[in-house]
């Protein structure tokens, strides 16, 4: 195989770019065709690009990394990247070509590179009981209210009064009728423990209460705006959550 062609799947733009450049250190002959920010994505690119490797997330919007083995297998070798330690070990021993854990590791990577290199010249394996065999992870429960600071000041917020949490560097900042405020969370950690029923992620920067959106507003230029019912801000929704809103 002169040069291999690689598929990304990873919901965190931060760590698709930090894969993308240590292959291309790690790996100068191997080629990658694509980068998936979700399950869907990732099957659609799989089908297009017909990748030899995909390095699939454990945890993704749409359909994640475990459920993507079945799609994936017998058609392209698998190598995980997760947080979760025994994802890994279960998704290995039924056949993906390694596990790596987050935060990605140089050494680690290159590890995988040279078995990936190895396992080229072989078929792929079907990996069709990695589902059966990797651990169901609880989801959280959502909180019934936020503790989050403002200044010198801790407050004590009843998520029924969220307006809209919006990402703030590695923070998130939380947004109510009355007052701002910042979690010592990122708003993928937070969006993770939140009740999809009452929240929305709209962009990756943005999740807003449901019964908040007064209305969905289609700009000139194609962008789609959202209007919040008692408050003047109006957040953007990006192209991967658009679906939502179908009659859009």
């Amino acid at each position: 195989m002169i040069r291999p062609r690689i598929l990304i799947a990873d919901d965190e733009p931060l760590l698709r770019a930090e894969l993308r450049e240590m292959l291309a250190a790690l790996w100068p002959q191997a080629e990658v065709v694509g980068e998936a920010v979700d399950g869907i994505d990732a099957v659609r690119l799989g089908r297009e690009l017909s990748p030899d490797a995909v390095f699939l997330d454990v945890r993704m919007p749409g359909l994640d990394g475990i459920e993507l083995a079945h799609v994936f297998g017998g058609r392209s070798h698998v190598v995980f990247v997760t947080a979760h330690h025994e994802h890994a070990v279960a998704a290995f021993d039924e056949g993906a070509v390694d596990y790596v854990l987050k935060p990605v590791s140089h050494e680690r990577l290159a590890r995988a590179v040279e078995r990936l290199k190895g396992r080229l010249r072989m078929p792929p394996p079907s990996l069709r009981q990695v589902a059966g065999q990797v651990p169901e992870q609880p989801r959280p429960a959502q909180p019934a209210w936020l503790q989050a600071s403002s200044g010198q000041t801790i407050h004590f917020i009843d998520l029924a009064d969220v307006v809209y949490f919006c990402s703030d560097a590695k923070y998130t900042r939380v947004v109510t009728d009355t007052l701002e405020a910042h979690i010592r969370l990122s708003l993928k950690e937070l969006a993770d423990s939140l009740d999809g029923d009452a929240f929305w992620q709209i962009h990756r920067g943005y999740v807003v209460a449901l019964k908040r959106i007064a209305s969905a507003h289609r700009a000139e230029d194609g962008a789609l705006w959202l209007h919040l019912r008692g408050h003047g801000a109006r957040l953007p929704v990006s192209q991967r959550f658009q679906h939502l809103f179908k009659g859009m």
